[in-house]
């Protein structure tokens, strides 16, 4: 099969084209796993912290990809839940252990065995791949495979974001960075509080602009100050500077919620200009975003069919995955870049 694999890794300001195309072995499901025929593939920011060591795979070469639709071409022993032919999708989270305190407590994105798709485990950049047959989803049929991947890491992702924000009708929420997951938490938002005032913070005009078609309230750069004071803010930079300028932007007793895998180091230093009183005083708060869990793709869906929400997408073939990711590193974002693989 065609697979477009990492074999180390690198950055793409002296590699460009880090993953190869390769005429990689067949996969065969295990017992509990089922094989799918990869449609297509969704391009994540996560896939460039792999691919330049900020979230490094284990093991190396290792095929990227973690937003995967496909059809079920065969199943691994014991497996009943899903029949030779059906629409499925596998998110970030590929497994956990199921027997520690985070898995036995409904918080397997925390669990020490967490094993991430394209990652730990062969992704999607591929024309087929195996998965635990527990991990994968079935594909509401109102989206096309295109449109029902991004859902997969940055709708469900966004979905968790919204959940951890703690919003209340009447609050006034921001967006900081305007891409994949940001352009479809703020359709969720329009969906459960119509009435929310919705600011959004973005570096480029055009994604500001897109944020303006969308419905949003307010829009301005990542360091511009909000006419109101926010609620709560979602961060889905891979940048410091933007940190700053949303905790100026909270209100007393607001909420950051920091959605990205890792933060870049290029302008860390801005944390040096960090002041307490401006920036973390008034019981300020700060929550990461740590993986997802399997609820949480699975009532995302449920959301998403309902909306429904349809992402703005911008298709690659396989074969230009670079091109995709050097797109996406450049900032020519506009909604989410998806691979069409077969």
């Amino acid at each position: 099969m065609r697979a477009m694999i990492l074999k180390s890794v690198t950055s793409f300001d002296n590699n460009q084209t880090p993953l190869d195309l390769v005429d990689w072995p067949d996969p065969v499901p295990a017992a509990g796993e089922i094989l799918i025929r990869v449609t297509v593939c969704g391009v994540c920011h996560t896939e460039l912290d792999e691919i330049e060591g900020r979230s490094p795979p284990p093991r190396l070469p290792v095929i990227p990809g973690h937003q995967v639709v496909g059809h079920v071409e065969a199943l691994g022993p014991g497996v009943t839940m899903y029949k030779v032919g059906d629409r499925v999708g596998v998110a970030w989270i590929f497994s956990a252990c199921g027997v520690c305190r985070f898995c036995r407590r409904g918080q397997e994105n925390l669990c020490p065995g967490f094993q991430a798709t394209g990652r730990d485990a062969h992704g999607g950049y591929a024309e087929r791949m195996v998965a635990p047959a527990e991990y994968v989803y079935a594909i509401p049929k109102i989206f096309t495979d295109a449109e029902a991947a991004p859902l997969l890491c940055a709708g469900a992702i966004g979905y968790r974001s919204l959940c951890l924000a703690g919003l209340e009708k009447g609050d006034n929420v921001g967006l900081t960075g305007f891409g994949a997951s940001a352009h479809l938490v703020l359709q969720m938002l329009h969906h459960q509080f119509p009435e929310m005032k919705i600011f959004v913070f973005a570096r480029k005009a055009e994604e500001r602009a897109f944020a303006r078609s969308l419905g949003a309230y307010w829009v301005g750069t990542t360091i511009d100050v909000a006419p109101d004071p926010l609620q709560a803010i979602i961060d889905t930079t891979p940048a410091w500077t933007p940190i700053l300028g949303a905790l100026q932007n909270l209100d007393s007793g607001g909420r950051l919620v920091i959605n990205a895998i890792r933060k870049e180091e290029r302008d860390k230093s801005v944390l040096l200009s960090l002041n307490y009183p401006a920036h973390l005083w008034m019981e300020k708060e700060i929550r990461s975003v740590a993986n997802i869990t399997r609820q949480d793709v699975s009532a995302f869906l449920d959301l998403a069919a309902a909306i429904p929400l349809h992402p703005e997408i911008q298709e690659y073939d396989l074969e230009k995955a670079n091109e995709a990711l050097f797109d996406m590193k450049t900032k020519h974002i506009k909604g989410a870049k998806v691979l069409r693989v077969s």
